[in-house]
Formats: structure tokens, sequence, C-alpha cells
């Protein structure tokens, strides 16, 4: 039972959005709701079967044979009643045509050309921009409401009424499911490539209370990445930067837990359990991010991650350089985190104090479970242990992670 709740929820992750940008495909962009009813049958159908009969051998061809079917009856019904859309009805005259044009739509390389029409789809300038996002980690990348209500450091009620708004807007707006060229392309993809900075930092350090690390999430976001990397049309040095950036921070996975599950931080981490081969895809896709004039808020955070990456210990670490290229990130991208990250450096370049300095301007931190502990550890290192534990009592309040709330108990004992 466990383990069938187990696969459905990784074949969740993994498939839902595959299906649903093939079956949005077919039905068209407006009918996207016609695709997420049908994929939800579909999860629903092999969580009963799966229970009753066991697993299959091959549950993803299993869930897309399903599909198809379902795909199949609901068509069937639809002629009956005269509601086949423009968009189907000269393909699909005969039942064989449609069993045909469907199977076609399930091979492994229309499916990634229905994702890469699935996601411009969602980031379609007539829709607003944090609806774009928003979409995307919904449809194509399984997030759950709260879970995307993190990444936005907002709440659930906010996404269903952002998501309800974003639905009725696709209902009545002519939107086409291709990849854009020309001036089109360069906005979209900057909302896609949110959208995937997004997932990835949701899976690196999850707001799950049993899991630090997600790692399908950060897999499916290095898949959706690569993905734009392999299109002619968005294999740009942005979305290279991106990757690369993904890549370091995906090297350090097995570091940044202990057998037990508690976190080890940066400073106390076996460099030697660094992933090699990651690292070096980090480094081939930061080169080929040099290629051109552009320089985003990816190069500089994948530079940053590179400094981390090549340095041989913590104490090693050239944290001058990672301060001055925070400076630039908050000239082209100013955030409340970027600010956060630069008081960071600061603090491990010029000394606790100026950490602290840098830190207490941006009270707009203050229910941020990670600017309470950074405030904490600089205090620690002055030897103010009062104040140090009033910051690390906060935290524990704020965090929802098992893993965080053990790490920050660690410190209080410590001092």
């Amino acid at each position: 039972m466990t383990e069938v709740h187990q696969l459905a929820e990784h074949l969740f992750r993994h498939e839902s959005g595959k299906m649903l940008a093939v079956l949005t495909r077919l039905f068209g962009f407006p009918n996207y709701d016609t695709a997420r009813d049908v994929v939800q049958d579909t999860l629903l159908a092999a969580m009963q079967h799966w229970k009753v009969h066991g697993i299959p051998d091959n549950p993803t061809g299993w869930l897309y044979a399903t599909a198809k079917n379902k795909v199949l009856d609901r068509l069937r019904r639809e002629r009956l009643h005269d509601e086949l859309s423009v968009h189907l009805s000269h393909q699909l005259q005969s039942e064989q045509a449609m069993q045909q044009h469907i199977d076609q739509l399930f091979l492994e390389h229309e499916i990634e050309d229905s994702q890469l029409r699935m996601m411009f789809a969602c980031c379609h300038p007539s829709l607003p921009p944090e609806a774009q996002i928003t979409l995307i980690l919904r449809t194509l990348c399984g997030l759950s409401i709260p879970e995307i209500a993190k990444a936005f450091l907002s709440n659930d009620e906010t996404i269903n009424k952002r998501l309800y708004r974003v639905k009725d807007k696709i209902r009545s707006t002519p939107i086409e499911l291709e990849v854009p060229t020309g001036n089109e392309l360069l906005p979209r993809l900057d909302a896609i490539l949110k959208a995937i900075y997004l997932l990835f930092n949701e899976g690196y350090t999850s707001q799950s209370p049993d899991l630090l690390i997600r790692k399908d999430l950060c897999e499916e976001a290095l898949r959706l990445g690569t993905l734009l990397y392999q299109h002619r049309y968005t294999a740009l040095p942005k979305t290279a930067a991106l990757l690369s950036l993904m890549y370091f921070q995906a090297s350090r996975f097995e570091a940044r837990q202990d057998e037990e599950g508690n976190i080890v931080l940066l400073a106390h981490q076996n460099r030697q359990k660094w992933h090699p081969q990651l690292i070096k895809q980090g480094i081939y896709y930061l080169d080929e991010a040099s290629r051109g004039d552009e320089i985003s808020s990816y190069h500089l955070e994948a530079a940053i991650a590179s400094y981390h990456a090549r340095a041989e210990t913590f104490e090693k670490t050239n944290w001058q350089a990672i301060t001055y290229l925070y400076r630039l990130l908050e000239q082209i991208n100013p955030s409340s985190m970027v600010q956060f990250n630069k008081a960071i450096a600061i603090g491990f370049a010029d000394g606790p104090q100026r950490g602290i300095d840098a830190l207490l301007p941006l009270t707009n931190l203050a229910k941020n479970q990670y600017y309470q502990v950074a405030l904490g550890d600089f205090y620690a290192q002055l030897s103010q242990k009062a104040t140090a534990k009033a910051h690390y009592e906060t935290a524990i309040q704020l965090t929802t992670s098992k893993a965080e709330w053990q790490l920050i108990w660690k410190k209080i004992e410590a001092l």
C-alpha cells in the first residue's frame, strides 16, 4: 500500500506534466482543464488498479496506455454529441486516425516537443507575469499550492485565486501551442527560466517537513533546462548559465546530510562527497554561458557557485570575489534574498560584525528562518550568546523542516 502511494507520487512528479502537455496539445490550450481531468483520472485509475493487482512491470507505459484509452473514450463521447472542436475534427475523422494521432503524440520526441510548446503557451504575454510562472509550476512541474506559495513568499489563498483567474483568461484567449520566434521569444523564455529556477530551489531546500532535499524536483528542473538548451531557439547563454548553476548546486547533494538525515553546513561538508561529474557539467555550461555579451543573474549565481565548487576547503573560499559578484547581482536583480546572501558573504569576508551590520537593515526578512539563523551565527561568533540564542529560538518557530529544526537546536545547545 505504501509502495503504491510512493510510486504514484513519484510518477505524478515525473509523468503528469508530460501527459498534460501532450493532452493539452491534443485538445487545444483553451481546453487545458479537459486535459487535466484526463490526467487526474489516469492517476486515480493507477492508484485503484495497482492496489488490487500490484504494480505493473512498466508503470509509465501503463499510465500512457490508460491515458490514451481515456482520451479515446472522451473523443467518442464528444463525437456522439457533436462537440469535437475545430482543432481536432480535421485530424480525427475515424477511429483509426484518432488512435494513430494519439500514439504519435506519445512518442518521446513528441512528448518533449509538447512540453516546450506548453511552457511557452503558459508564458503568453496576455497572461500576467506571476500567473505565467505559477501556471508552469502547477502544470508542468507538479508543484502543490503550498509549495508554489512558498516559492513566491505568498500564501495558498493568493495562489489559488491566481490560478482561477488565469484559467478564465486561457479559456477566453486564443493562445497557440508553439515555440515563438523573434521578439516574442525572450520575454517568454525569461519566465520559463524563472519557473525552472524556483522548481530547483524548492527541491534543493524543500519546505516539506520530513525532507530537506527533494531530488525528484531538482532532477525535473535539470531535465526541463536541458530540454530548453537542446532546442535551437532557446540554446542561449542564459539557459546555459541556469544549467551551470543547477549542476554546481546538485553536486553537493550527498554531502548536505549525514546518515541520520541531519543537515551538514557548507563549512563542515566532506568535499570528497561532492560529485565531480556534476561539477564538470557545471563548468561546461558556465563556459557555454560565456559565449555572448549578456550577463544575466544566472551567470552571476553560477559564477558564485563555481567559487564554492572549486575551493579546496571552506577556509580557502574566495569570499571577497563572492561579495563582489553579489554586489553585481544586486545591481541587475535587486531583491531581499540577494541582499541577504551578500550580507552573509560580507560576514565571511570582513568579519561577523560587518555581516550583522549588513543584515540588520533587512527587516522585511524578520520572518525568514535563514535570516534569523544567520544573525544567530554571527552573534555566536562574537560570543554574544544571549542574543544568538534569541535569534535561533525565533528561527525554530519559523521553520517547518525537521532537519532544519534539529540543526538549529544543536546550535542552541552549542552555546
